[in-house]
């Protein structure tokens, strides 16, 4: 009986730490609302040519993610997300133009480094565009 109390109680244990790590995806209507009430960081990991492209969502912060030959400098990219919250628990919602790399980067931060509250826009700055919100040039 005790043995499956324990199995139990750890299986509740994992179970939250899985939940708590986990990547969460946003649509463009929960960005601006998450954005607006949650104070959430919104970082935008696309290229320079990308953001002049396009435009970038108001009050996003821009955050290079890959270098030209496609490596990601983990360390470098962390400390300088660091910089840009106002707080541990901040949430952070990561952009990019498909939602492919900002779902990459997400679940490095979230299932390597266990930070909570990251998300990424579904379908990237497209789906953005697509749903008639705005841009600001770059």
């Amino acid at each position: 009986m005790a043995l499956r109390l324990i199995s139990f109680w750890l299986g509740c244990v994992a179970a939250a730490c899985l939940y708590a790590a986990e990547l969460g995806q946003v649509s463009a209507e929960q960005l601006l609302s998450m954005q607006q009430n949650s104070n959430a960081l919104v970082v935008d990991v696309r290229t320079a040519a990308e953001w002049q492209a396009t435009g970038v969502i108001a009050d996003s912060q821009k955050l290079e993610s890959f270098d030209s030959n496609g490596r990601f400098e983990q360390e470098k990219w962390l400390v300088n997300l660091e910089k840009l919250k106002s707080s541990p628990e901040q949430p952070v919602i990561l952009v990019c133009r498909s939602g492919n790399r900002s779902g990459k980067i997400g679940q490095i931060l979230t299932e390597q480094l266990g930070m909570k509250n990251v998300y990424h826009l579904s379908n990237g700055i497209q789906s953005w565009i697509k749903s008639g919100h705005p841009v600001k040039t770059d």
